[in-house]
């Protein structure tokens, strides 16, 4: 009997089976408005228990690459209500991820009157690109204040009601990959002297704030936060405290009672790999789900399933490539190969027209 394939539950949720889509940046919805094929693209997708969506902004000043979706308008409510009801009619229940990009963006990637934000005034390595002028390097973001930090914490607020309200049956807390959470987190990006920055108890405090502020409006059975240990992508270079402080961190998420972490493994990717036993800390001192990320097959989903090292997985690229991806681990057929070139282009190509089993 797979566990892998069988129905299983999160929460609450009833899920047809253990396998998560993983929120996958696709840069495909201009004005930051879901559209047409963003609703065809989740929809294809739908067969799996739980689709996760590519990072969603809860703030203007989140919206630091260019063409991904916002969650702060009533706009982006109405079409995000179109995604979750198609992926709904085929089965799938859908959590939004919030990410705030903070410091990885350009001023040409953002709106009118919004402000590239980070905990401290210091850029991030590389560039980035922009539809306006190309490839630009990342620029020098503004420090946050506490006013800003207060106002963000109110904004990821309002992004969970607006979730919830374009039906989503949840939402992920993107706090991986260097965005703003992890932003916080990490010294490295994190360089303040007052109680958000220094020893791990200040580093982490935005992070447990917005879950702390999240939970209180729509509850801990419909919050998890995605994490990166080892991640080394936007920035993030790995530190002599990491394990100590990743550690505190799943300590005081597992106080709060949260729905789920998301623990991603960019290894497959270049980055170095988290040990298992960051893996298995995580495992025994959260008591609620564990996802697993991080170049599976089906194989080694089911096999790290069984071993009870975790109760979700969750797969990307082969999601993004194979709409049907659980039927054709399910039946042992070959799988499409992704076009990288596709990624992140704007089109239907590389999006909507990979080819399915029927």
């Amino acid at each position: 009997m797979s566990l892998l394939f069988s129905a299983t539950t999160l929460g609450s949720l009833k899920l047809q089976n253990r396998l998560v889509m993983a929120p996958m940046t696709r840069n495909r919805s201009p004005g930051n408005l879901p559209n047409d094929s963003v609703v065809e693209y989740y929809a294809q997708r739908a067969s799996a228990g739980l689709i996760i969506t590519e990072g969603t902004s809860p703030s203007p000043n989140g919206l630091g690459y260019a063409r991904i979706p916002g969650i702060f308008s009533a706009a982006q409510v109405t079409e995000w209500k179109r995604v979750t009801d198609a992926v709904h009619a085929k089965g799938a229940k859908m959590f939004m991820q919030f990410m705030h990009t903070g410091r990885i963006g350009h001023e040409l990637n953002l709106p009118p009157g919004a402000r590239l934000l980070a905990p401290s005034a210091v850029a991030a390595a590389g560039s980035i690109h922009t539809d306006a002028e190309g490839m630009k390097p990342h620029p020098v973001p503004q420090a946050m204040t506490e006013a800003d930090i207060a106002t963000t914490t109110g904004e990821f607020v309002q992004a969970a009601k607006n979730a919830l309200a374009a039906g989503c049956d949840g939402v992920e807390l993107h706090g991986a990959n260097g965005y703003l959470l992890e932003q916080f987190i990490r010294p490295n990006s994190n360089q303040r002297t007052d109680r958000y920055g220094g020893p791990i108890e200040n580093r982490a405090r935005f992070v447990l704030e917005v879950v702390d502020a999240v939970i209180a409006a729509i509850g801990k059975d419909k919050v998890g936060i995605r994490l990166s240990p080892f991640g080394v992508f936007n920035d993030m270079p790995v530190y002599d405290a990491l394990e100590a402080d990743y550690t505190y961190l799943a300590q005081q998420l597992n106080l709060r009672g949260l729905l789920y972490i998301h623990l991603v493994d960019h290894s497959p990717m270049g980055a170095p790999p988290v040990p298992e036993s960051i893996k298995a800390m995580f495992r025994s001192v959260f008591k609620g789900s564990l996802i697993l990320v991080g170049g599976y097959d089906a194989a080694r989903a089911e096999s790290d399933l069984a071993a009870g090292k975790c109760d979700l997985i969750a797969v990307g690229r082969p999601f993004l490539a194979n709409p049907d991806l659980p039927a054709r681990w399910k039946s042992g057929a070959a799988l499409n190969a992704p076009d990288f070139a596709t990624f992140y282009a704007g089109g239907a190509k590389g999006y909507t027209d990979y080819p399915t089993l029927a």
